[in-house]
């Protein structure tokens, strides 16, 4: 069985029971720590719409909310969730503000002492890439 998570009449993913609830659950908890709504409705008979501008503007919030994290655990936590996120804007054909999350990258590789660090952004981009592929219904 699945579920739709819809912009209008398109569908962007049809996971199943199981994915659609753990990733409605971490939108909850990114909402909270963003403090910007997602713009993707609750799930009502197997669907939610999706907003396009608050959604927009929560993937924005959202990536550079990530950007900034460089909380080891926080980080791991919530990078699964964030490119999710990323390939659903990608197949909504929304564009993500990358040159921030670069440029918040970049401020933190001044003063982080992980050399892995710099490739943060690069590697999200590739993990949200590969993920379009499971997510297209």
């Amino acid at each position: 069985m699945s579920q739709y998570c819809k912009v209008g009449g398109q569908t962007l993913w049809d996971p199943s029971n199981g994915a659609s609830r753990l990733f409605m659950s971490q939108v909850t908890v990114h909402q909270a720590e963003v403090g910007l709504p997602s713009g993707i409705g609750p799930m009502e008979a197997d669907e939610c719409q999706i907003d396009p501008v608050a959604f927009a503007a929560f993937v924005d919030a959202l990536l550079a909310w990530h950007s900034k994290t460089r909380h080891a655990i926080m980080a791991t936590l919530s990078e699964g969730f964030v490119a999710t996120v990323l390939a659903l804007a990608e197949r909504a054909n929304i564009k993500v503000n990358w040159q921030a999350a670069e440029r918040a990258e970049s401020r933190c590789l001044k003063t982080a002492s992980d050399p892995r660090a710099k490739k943060w952004t690069a590697a999200l981009q590739q993990k949200s890439h590969e993920l379009i592929r499971h997510i297209a219904p």
